[in-house]
């Protein structure tokens, strides 16, 4: 391997002769801090005690007496002294969280790049002054609210200046402003006396950039930048950027001194830039490369990177690393808020969030009893309630779960009064709810041996516990809804932490934690706009030109940040391996990054560099059509439904797909529950066929009256009302989308009586059977076993003498799907199947009654004004003995068909 970065310095230092144990050795991070002390052991003939290596951050604060305070302390502390400014209408704690941590950050900004504070934010309260939307003179009380924020930011912030250096507490940006006042105090004896060697850097703010400024002109600092020629002498490359502006503005360089850049961009190096499809895919890709660089004699692994542009893939990404790589060093941790745990918590809370008189929302709760920790938690010994709970809920359709729902699962009744807790649950008492599920699970996974989830436990144990020190602090907290916003932002900070050995093996990184690194081989995933660089983003008050005129950092610069990263990482690599998603997605980053075509762009790259899109081999085949032999299982299990019946829907079924009768109505094979938020078509049309039912019920037999008529009006209301509570047992239709759906039904009543009303001033209707279910055993030539034919006919009346078979449909109904042209479509046209049920009525009341002579029809609720549909053949409306005979025939033909053991079922494309 050529040299690296590291050891360039220390051989430039070894030069100057200077002793490495009298220097104090600054750093952008620590971990590089680590890499620098094996090098410097490497050149030692004697033991020493280690010079000190430090961060820049430490530096800085060796200078001020300010120690840095975590961010939800200050977010905290600047909550208390918005609320103590004279803004009259102020947000509470759950809105401010939301905006609060995007005004710490341009406080930050403003005093790392040592801008008088009050010049820009009376600057940007009169912007937004000027730009409020009202254009009348007398401003609204809400846009005075709105800009009182905005007045008050000067205080705001002095006030909260104030009271940090009171507590000896800052943010980074203040404890640099501080750290350059005390270098300005020319007593100050901070600074240190011994060389100080600044290495590696690259953006600096205007804090840093005076820190170190002012220490090169002590006379006994050497700093080292990191950068090729091949972009320091490029006036427009991103990757020089900075470096360039210091080359070109610091006194320090004006005096005659001079950046030593490197040459090793340009040195022969393979270049592979492959588009993969989705996420998921880049990290099974690199798995597959991973394995293959591992049987590769020339690649040395342990001079490897992997380095996730995207650091969401860490988890994926450890799950496609091969086996066969001994050992793997993660250089970053999983944030919290990205692990399944902390879904758990967070279902658990919206659980709470959405609670109300009537008991647990039903969809909150499927959401956490289907989480694996929940399953987890409801073991044998607590009855498996997560899984009958589940279930009860789908079948009893229950909208809302209340205590009594919870009172059939007496084996988990302890956890689930720790899971639903009664009443209304006060932050804190999340907190200790949520203590004692992280102890019931340690019990689980201690048994089990499971040290992964209980570092998980521990990690969230841990928060939990920062989150009760902060509710004793302060007062403000006092809604769940509160909480909800406090635990997500500490869960974002905080990450559960690989413990690896960084010299050695395999290393997987973040972008920023390769910094002052080198390898032979890197690969680099999800080099995507959007998220490498990362783009524009607006997580700042301050608008795009007063950033840049004040010289704060916009997005520019930004991405020249990570240009530089990006650049640096492959400067002195002689493999690398690049991956971008070609799926583009504006949430996950868009197409491929601009460093991608750049990289293709370089005419003094195009012999190193090759440029591929891995996708799946695809061959285009014709899905077979499922064909099924009818063995002796199958022949077992007909007769024993033929023997139960054939209904017309199980016989339509067969039209449409042999398979979905083979599954449907053989295997009883269903679709699975689901709880109806929202009516299902079936259900609807439950409910008004019961509801028809119980309403005519006392007039069968009877000739109808307008009385009769008027009388059933009235009860429609309460007969549906009903209905709904046998049919939908959890859901109020006094409110929300079923109040809308029962008035549907309530019209759809009265429409249909109302045409009754009509039909009787001209016809007399006399009502002869509701629902009534008619079996008949017929035999059929050919098959050598008793047939039932079975049916349940909606109503059955007398119209003018003529009896009627009406079957009702709640859905969409054409006259031509009750007309018969060609009777072969009958038993091969799906479209048929209306006509082929109101036959399969006609064919039983026929059987049952020796009637040769009825109408059928359908009364179509959507169609109500059309009146009945009757099934005709050609003109004819009425079914006599010759149509059944006929309808016989092919009714033969089908369940021949269906019985017949040498005609296998065949799939039909539906």
């Amino acid at each position: 391997m050529q040299q690296t970065f590291l050891e360039y310095v220390l051989d430039d230092l070894q030069n100057k002769q200077l002793n490495f144990i009298d220097c104090t050795f600054v750093l952008p991070s620590k971990r590089s801090g680590t890499f620098l002390k094996k090098h410097i052991s490497n050149r030692l003939e004697k033991n020493i005690f280690s010079p000190e290596i430090i961060s820049i951050q430490e530096f800085i604060g060796g200078l001020s007496d300010l120690k840095q305070a975590s961010n939800i302390d200050l977010l905290l502390l600047l909550f208390e002294v918005y609320k103590s400014s004279n803004i009259e209408d102020s947000d509470d704690f759950a809105a401010f969280i939301n905006w609060g941590q995007t005004l710490l950050q341009d406080f930050n900004e403003i005093d790392g790049y040592l801008i008088p504070a009050s010049d820009i934010l009376n600057y940007l309260s009169a912007i937004k002054e000027i730009n409020h939307w009202s254009t009348s003179k007398d401003k609204s009380e809400l846009i005075e609210n709105y800009l009182q924020l905005w007045k008050n930011l000067g205080t705001i912030y002095n006030t909260f200046y104030t009271a940090l250096l009171e507590q000896k507490k800052g943010y980074q940006g203040l404890i640099q402003r501080e750290a350059v006042k005390a270098l300005k105090n020319e007593s100050n004896p901070k600074i240190r006396s011994n060389p100080i060697i600044f290495i590696g850097f690259n953006a600096l703010n205007a804090a840093e950039s005076t820190i170190i400024e002012h220490c090169l002109a002590q006379g006994n600092t050497h700093i080292y930048w990191d950068i090729d020629a091949y972009f320091l002498n490029d006036n427009v490359h991103d990757a020089g950027l900075f470096i360039r502006n210091y080359q070109n503005n610091w006194p320090y360089y004006k005096h005659g001194q001079k950046i030593n850049s490197q040459n090793n961009f340009l040195k022969p190096k393979n270049i592979t830039i492959t588009g993969v499809p989705k996420n998921i895919s880049q990290t099974k890709y690199v798995g597959q490369l991973l394995k293959k660089l591992g049987e590769t004699k020339e690649i040395d692994l342990t001079k490897t990177a992997l380095v996730l542009a995207d650091e969401t893939l860490l988890n994926p990404m450890l799950n496609a690393v091969p086996s066969s790589i001994p050992e793997v060093n993660i250089t970053m941790g999983m944030p919290l808020d990205k692990t399944v745990l902390y879904s758990f918590f967070i279902s658990y809370l919206e659980l709470h969030l959405n609670v109300s008189d009537q008991g647990w929302f039903f969809k909150r709760v499927l959401e956490l009893l289907s989480n694996p920790y929940t399953l987890t938690l409801s073991g044998e010994d607590q009855g498996n309630f997560a899984q009958k709970l589940s279930k009860d809920i789908k079948e009893g359709n229950l909208l809302y779960i209340n205590k009594e729902a919870l009172l059939k699962y007496p084996k988990a009744e302890d956890l689930l009064t720790l899971i639903f807790h009664s009443g209304k649950i006060s932050p804190i008492d999340w907190i200790n709810n949520c203590l004692g599920l992280i102890e019931r699970l340690k019990n689980i996974y201690q048994n089990e041996k499971n040290a992964l989830e209980l570092e998980y436990l521990y990690r969230f144990y841990t928060l939990f516990n920062q989150l009760g020190q902060y509710l004793d602090q302060v007062d403000f907290v006092g809604e769940l809804r509160s909480i909800k916003n406090l635990f997500k932002q500490l869960a974002n900070m905080e990450s559960l932490d690989f413990i690896g050995q960084p010299l050695t093996g395999f290393q997987i990184m973040g972008m920023l934690e390769s910094r002052n690194l080198d390898f032979d081989t890197v690969i680099i995933t999800s080099v995507n706009e959007g998220i490498l660089p990362s783009g524009k983003s607006n997580n700042s008050f301050i608008p795009f030109d007063v950033k840049r005129d004040y010289g704060l950092p916009t997005y520019k610069e930004k991405d020249a940040i990570y240009v530089y990263h990006f650049y640096r990482l492959i400067q002195r690599a002689k493999n690398i391996y690049i991956t971008y998603n070609t799926e583009p997605d504006v949430l996950e980053g868009g197409e491929k990054s601009r460093l991608i075509s750049q990289l293709l762009t370089d005419k003094n790259l195009i012999p190193h560099i090759a440029h591929t899109i891995a996708t799946p081999k695809i061959s285009i085949e014709a899905k077979p059509l499922i064909q099924m032999e009818k063995d002796s299982r199958f022949m077992d299990d007909l007769m024993a439904f033929t023997e139960k019946g054939f209904s017309p829907t199980s016989l339509t079924n067969y039209i449409r797909n042999p398979i979905d009768f083979y599954t449907r109505n053989i295997l009883k094979i269903n679709d699975l529950d689901e709880v109806e938020e929202n009516i299902a078509a079936n259900t609807f049309g439950t409910i008004i066929h019961d509801s028809l039912e119980q309403l005519y019920k006392p007039l069968i037999n009877q000739f109808l009256t307008e009385e009769h008529i008027k009388s059933l009006k009235e009860k429609v209301p309460e007969v549906v009302q009903h209905h709904f509570t046998q049919n939908l047992s959890g859901v109020d239709v006094s409110k929300g989308k079923f109040l809308l759906v029962y008035n549907v039904i309530l019209k759809y009543l009265h429409n249909f009586l109302d045409d009754e009303l009509r039909q009787l001033k001209r016809h007399e209707i006399k009502i002869l059977a509701l629902e009534e279910r008619y079996e008949e055993i017929i035999t059929v030539p050919g098959v050598d076993f008793p047939i039932t034919l079975k049916g349940t006919l909606d109503r059955v009346d007398q119209f003018d003498g003529t009896v009627r078979i009406i079957d009702y449909k709640t859905g969409k109904v054409e006259p031509k799907n009750v007309k018969v042209t060609d009777w072969n479509e009958l038993i091969t046209d799906y479209d048929k199947s209306k006509a082929f049920q109101l036959l399969c009525y006609a064919y039983l009341f026929s059987k049952k009654h020796n009637i040769g002579e009825v109408q059928a029809g359908i009364i179509s609720f959507k169609h109500l004004g059309k009146g009945l549909f009757p099934f005709s053949e050609e003109k004819n409306t009425r079914i006599h003995s010759d149509t059944l005979a006929t309808f016989e025939k092919y009714l033969f033909l089908l369940i021949q068909e269906i019985c017949n053991p040498t005609i296998p079922l065949i799939e039909k494309a539906v």
